[in-house]
């Protein structure tokens, strides 16, 4: 399993996520990772609701991590396509993700992820098709 805080040292370059979005990783190994996010003001669309783009931050960056998580790989993989289904309204408080691999390919894999609020109710279920490729 990979180093909790070599990964998140690691994932401190996708600014976005972590400085902007303010997502943190709390487990990370390959084809599997959680993350969180406290939701504030800046996370909310105008009705008061989560945004969409924070459910797409949020999945992408699950993704991100469990497929790219050891940091010695000789391939990156980056999103190819991305489909989401929101289930349910946020009601407030923190919001938990996972990514888990379905299938991994030589060339391409498929992950389902899912995002929960603090009473552990599913919000959204995103399913991502990766794209494995020479990390430079």
């Amino acid at each position: 399993m990979p180093d909790l805080e070599a990964v998140r040292k690691f994932f401190e370059g996708d600014k976005y996520a972590t400085e902007v979005s303010g997502i943190v990783i709390e487990k990370a190994e390959k084809g599997h990772s959680l993350v969180s996010l406290e939701p504030d003001g800046r996370h909310l669309n105008a009705v008061g609701g989560l945004m969409g783009a924070v459910y797409y931050t949020l999945a992408d960056f699950a993704f991100a991590v469990a497929e790219n998580c050891v940091l010695d790989s000789d391939t990156v993989t980056v999103t190819q396509t991305a489909q989401i289904n929101f289930l349910r309204p946020w009601n407030g408080g923190k919001v938990t993700c996972t990514a888990d691999i379905v299938k991994d390919g030589r060339s391409i894999c498929l992950y389902e992820i899912k995002v929960f609020d603090k009473d552990n109710n599913e919000l959204a279920l995103i399913i991502v098709n990766g794209f494995k490729t020479a990390r430079k």
